[in-house]
């Protein structure tokens, strides 16, 4: 493959593959040495990350994770190298990377600025859009929040997509209820069940949710966005050794059509295990995203 081929020249130049690290010790010592890197992973997050019928972690973030080892593992001229999984949630990602346990995270995490503080980000590989689900017979409008006033809306806890809403509703004084999720596929069963007027989620993760349901007929999802959300694959934080590798590796996914084509895998095709079809064309955003890579944090960026 020329493109690894290149990224190991890159990488021998650049003297990322030794042992000597100016900076210091990187994650790419640990994973020379052990011939192991570890993805961590949301398990309900569809179509980024999730478990198929086999439980085996899939999704469009995960595959370019699964790529980018790839580059890892030629940058560091392993004859091998074994990709190990471990589940993650809202509350453990960060932590779980910044004790080593897992290497990246591969789900769909918010590139946030505060976040620059304890993490680093790849470039940004989805543009989301915040946006509330209801039921059609809720009585409420998810184009609306003001339509929620008085009711309750389910949101993951620990989340961007938390923090934002309660944001909106202290702002407005809409005395709206938060009521805290564990998961994506908890917030939209609490919908259904009537225990919350709506969910906030983020747009891919809507449609993700809503078309694995029973009786995705049930439900409508808002139009309006309450808010850019880019994702990234969560880095380390202070290793740039290690970000240089994984940074060029999704550069040149991005440059080569790998992430477009792995988009249309899940979002515009049949996917395990139901074979829900999204049908998600890509957004404008997104697709200048691709085009022209970047790490920002910051919403406006992506305008």
């Amino acid at each position: 493959m020329k493109a690894i081929a290149a990224l190991i020249a890159a990488a021998s130049l650049a003297g990322l593959a030794t042992s000597a690290f100016a900076d210091g010790p990187s994650r790419l010592d640990k994973i020379r040495e052990t011939g192991v890197i570890t993805l961590g992973h949301p398990e309900t997050s569809v179509p980024f990350a999730y478990l198929d019928g086999n439980q085996k972690p899939i999704g469009y973030t995960v595959e370019i994770c699964q790529e980018v080892a790839q580059y890892v593992k030629a940058a560091l001229k392993l004859p091998k190298l074994e990709i190990r999984y471990n589940p993650t949630t809202s509350a453990t990602r960060i932590p779980l990377l910044a004790n080593g346990t897992i290497d990246l995270e591969c789900g769909n995490t918010t590139n946030l600025v505060e976040r620059h503080k304890f993490v680093a980000f790849a470039p940004t590989t989805f543009v989301a859009q915040v946006v509330l689900v209801a039921r059609k017979d809720g009585g409420v409008d998810p184009d609306d929040l003001a339509s929620f006033r008085g009711k309750s809306i389910a949101a993951q806890a620990g989340g961007q997509t938390f923090k934002l809403v309660s944001q909106l509703n202290a702002q407005h004084k809409y005395g709206i209820t938060m009521a805290p999720a564990k998961d994506t596929a908890e917030t939209l069963l609490m919908v259904e069940s009537g225990r919350a007027a709506g969910s906030a989620n983020d747009d891919g993760i809507a449609y993700g949710s809503v078309a694995a349901s029973k009786n995705p007929d049930a439900f409508v999802i808002g139009k309006k966005g309450l808010q850019l959300a880019p994702y990234g694959i969560l880095q380390p934080k202070d290793d740039p050794a290690f970000k240089k590798v994984v940074d060029d590796a999704v550069k040149d996914l991005m440059k080569t059509g790998k992430v477009a084509a792995i988009y249309d895998k899940y979002f515009n095709s049949p996917i395990p295990p139901k074979q829900i079809n999204l049908k998600y064309p890509m957004s404008d955003a997104l697709k200048r995203a691709l085009a022209n890579p970047t790490d920002s944090g910051d919403p406006k960026v992506y305008e």
